[in-house]
């Protein structure tokens, strides 16, 4: 059942950590435990996720979809990429409704089995030549799954380090988990520079794109012995004992949350779209539109990303010392601001200012997501938080994130000039400016209570 005492809003200011009412406040050394825990598995599951999309840029249109015209076979690839971006919500539903049920760590176990299950049957997978028609029936299947795995891990991560956080650190604490995504590009896009630089272009497209994806298993191994070493969220241990477990936490969603949770999906768009015009898209632009070779790309992608680690740890920090709202609406403004900018630069074709147009539109993009996990985290109770953050998140990464690169590809090959990518990044940031002002962040006082 559920709590109904009223609790009256809280202000987004620093106090001193409080645990919820009768639980015993974690230590240190099991706050240092769960942060770790929640970083590499986010990490891991987010190299996954983004190794599929450096092969659809490289090598899976040939593959898969093979076609006379290349960008056609690109275009397939990265329809398949967007499909990935339908199942998220499902897992994030899914996870959310079960989480808030039977916790956050058990959860977080069962989408890191899924996400690594589905990423090494991916390299595994025979080609076109090999099985014909199967091959991309079998490669969007896989991709489903690959969604759903990572579409329940985000709120669970979050939630594992924001529920042990002090109330005056829940942005830093919240900001492992989305460091992890740069960590994952980093790694992601480093296992394919080794490969297409010790591999000969023909074993490359033979086999080696494949070694990527095989990796999975091991360092899923790795991520499974932490999570396994950690316990659950104080906050849903509080929540078990006091029974307030909903049996349907999804219907008390739609509810009492329905508006929050479709502003703040609405609010999350520009921050996964900006990830993955940057991470994929540009991949395929630079060395498609510009003339690049693809390790120079794959390596402005790094560095991109090496800014992007430094720069969400900042907006975190920044929105813990001021109000996670308005470092989030910051960054909404500066996204606005540099969306052309961003483009005149890379356009240069130079690969020092490349690089400056990626810091340029990432660290707009990190004083979104430094403050977002918190943000988002804050706007629901307890016992329903991990449906409402997931669904939250889930709705943005459908509306910005999976259709990103597919968007700016089709409006690319309509217009054949790049000011209409401009114009989309454009939108996306006021779309994040005109949702994220309505919304009544700071709502749930330190206790984090199941209350409405």
């Amino acid at each position: 059942m559920s709590s109904n005492h009223p609790v009256a809003p809280a202000a987004e200011t620093p106090h001193s950590p409080t645990p919820p009412a009768g639980a015993v406040a974690p230590t240190p050394a099991e706050q240092r435990k769960v942060l770790g825990a929640s970083f590499v598995g986010t990490a891991i599951e987010w190299y996954d996720f983004f190794i599929y999309g450096s092969a659809a840029a490289l090598i899976f249109g040939p593959q898969f979809f093979p076609s006379e015209d290349p960008i056609t076979g690109t275009l397939s690839a990265f329809a398949t990429f967007a499909v990935g971006f339908i199942a998220r919500p499902i897992g994030g539903l899914l996870a959310g409704h079960f989480g808030d049920q039977i916790g956050r760590k058990k959860m977080l176990l069962i989408t890191m089995l899924v996400m690594g299950g589905a990423t090494v049957g991916i390299g595994l997978l025979p080609n076109f030549a090999t099985i014909g028609v199967w091959a991309p029936i079998l490669l969007v299947v896989l991709r489903f799954v690959q969604g759903l795995g990572v579409g329940g891990e985000w709120g669970g991560a979050v939630l594992m380090a924001v529920e042990y956080a002090p109330r005056n650190r829940r942005a830093l604490f919240g900001a492992f988990p989305q460091m992890g995504l740069p960590v994952g590009i980093i790694v992601s896009n480093l296992v394919f520079i080794i490969v297409t630089a010790t591999l000969a272009p023909e074993a490359f497209e033979a086999w080696g794109w494949r070694v990527p994806f095989l990796v999975s298993a091991l360092l899923i191994i790795v991520a499974l012995y932490l999570r396994f070493k950690v316990e659950d969220s104080p906050v849903f241990q509080q929540t078990q004992e006091n029974d307030e477990v909903h049996r349907f936490p999804l219907g008390e969603l739609l509810r009492h949350h329905g508006g929050t949770t479709l502003l703040a999906g609405l609010a999350s768009a520009a921050s996964p779209a900006i990830g993955y015009l940057y991470s994929v898209y540009m991949l395929s632009y630079g060395t498609e539109a510009l003339g690049l070779p693809q390790p120079t790309m794959l390596w402005l992608i790094v560095g991109g990303a090496v800014v992007h680690l430094v720069t969400v740890l900042l907006g975190a920090m920044l929105a813990d010392r001021f109000r996670q709202k308005s470092v989030f609406v910051a960054g909404a403004a500066l996204v606005v601001l540099g969306a052309f900018p961003f483009f005149w630069l890379v356009d240069t074709a130079q690969p020092v200012l490349i690089l400056l147009g990626f810091a340029v539109l990432l660290v707009a993009q990190s004083l979104m997501a430094g403050p977002q996990a918190a943000l988002v985290a804050e706007l629901f109770p307890a016992n329903i938080r991990y449906s409402g953050a997931s669904t939250a998140y889930q709705i943005g990464s459908i509306v910005g994130g999976g259709f990103a690169p597919l968007i700016a590809t089709s409006l690319y090959a309509s217009f054949g000039a790049s000011w209409p990518i401009s114009l989309y990044i454009l939108a996306l940031g006021a779309l994040a400016l005109v949702t994220i002002l309505p919304l009544r962040t700071g709502r749930f006082d330190a206790s984090w209570e199941s209350s409405r």
